[in-house]
């Protein structure tokens, strides 16, 4: 059964004017494992995140820290919760995720489908 879909979309340039504007805000919405990844990615890893919160509901305490998104070759994104996100999937009884992300022509976009 389907609890929660979400979707987000990012404008790459703005994003990454974004962080170069506030360098510590890499480290704030991105894990180790992400932060390095070229800005296109980065984009589509900030929808993504955005996109998972908002399948739970969006509430104001999750920690961006607490969710990673990963590239898997030949297959889609593979997602990694933790702390309040993970508490929140959990107290949702969600139990897989199905996570789209795409970036093309100065736009990340990503849609989340949160299954119990």
């Amino acid at each position: 059964m389907i609890v929660g879909v979400g979707v987000d979309v990012v404008d790459v340039a703005r994003f990454v004017a974004t962080l170069e504007r506030a360098p510590r805000l890499r480290e704030r919405l991105f894990t180790p494992a992400e932060r390095d990844l070229p800005p296109n990615s980065l984009a589509a890893r900030f929808a993504a995140k955005e996109a998972i919160a908002k399948a739970l509901g969006a509430p104001g305490d999750l920690r961006w820290q607490d969710c990673t998104v990963r590239r898997t070759v030949g297959g889609p994104p593979q997602v990694e919760l933790r702390g309040t996100v993970l508490a929140r999937a959990q107290a949702l009884g969600v139990t897989r995720w199905h996570v789209s992300i795409s970036h093309d022509a100065g736009i990340a976009s990503a849609l989340a489908i949160a299954e119990s």
